[in-house]
């Protein structure tokens, strides 16, 4: 994929992401405690996946790349809890950043792992 798309599904994701944390009341049938932190880690970790996608085409080398939306990844779950904390009915919690950054660093790593497979290699290209 081309770096305009993959910023374009960047932009996409994070507008939807933005959303969703400005609504007041979002219903979430919970199972079981902490379900939400599952929820952060898994919408995070596709965030992290999404910036891989465009870091890797805009710097090339996977180190920076893995870094680079490591980074970007954390900073937005770090501005999605403040721009909570204005929202009527929500509020920030440091420990939605904390499964944030859990699920960034384990989707970084699978990538970072498996990117020698083919499909893979084809999607994102890691040198």
């Amino acid at each position: 994929m081309k770096k305009t798309v993959w910023l374009l599904l960047l932009l996409a994701y994070c507008s939807f992401i933005f959303f969703l944390s400005a609504q007041s009341n979002i219903p979430k049938p919970l199972p079981f405690a902490h379900q939400d932190k599952l929820f952060h880690a898994g919408a995070y970790g596709l965030l992290a996946f999404i910036a891989l996608g465009y870091f890797a085409q805009v710097l090339g080398r996977a180190r920076r790349a893995l870094f680079a939306a490591l980074i970007f990844t954390v900073l937005y779950a770090i501005s999605d809890e403040w721009h909570q904390s204005f929202v009527v009915g929500r509020e920030a919690d440091m420990l939605d950043i904390l499964a944030d950054t859990v699920g960034a660093l384990l989707a970084l790593w699978l990538m970072s792992y498996f990117r020698e497979v083919p499909y893979i290699s084809k999607v994102i290209k890691l040198r």
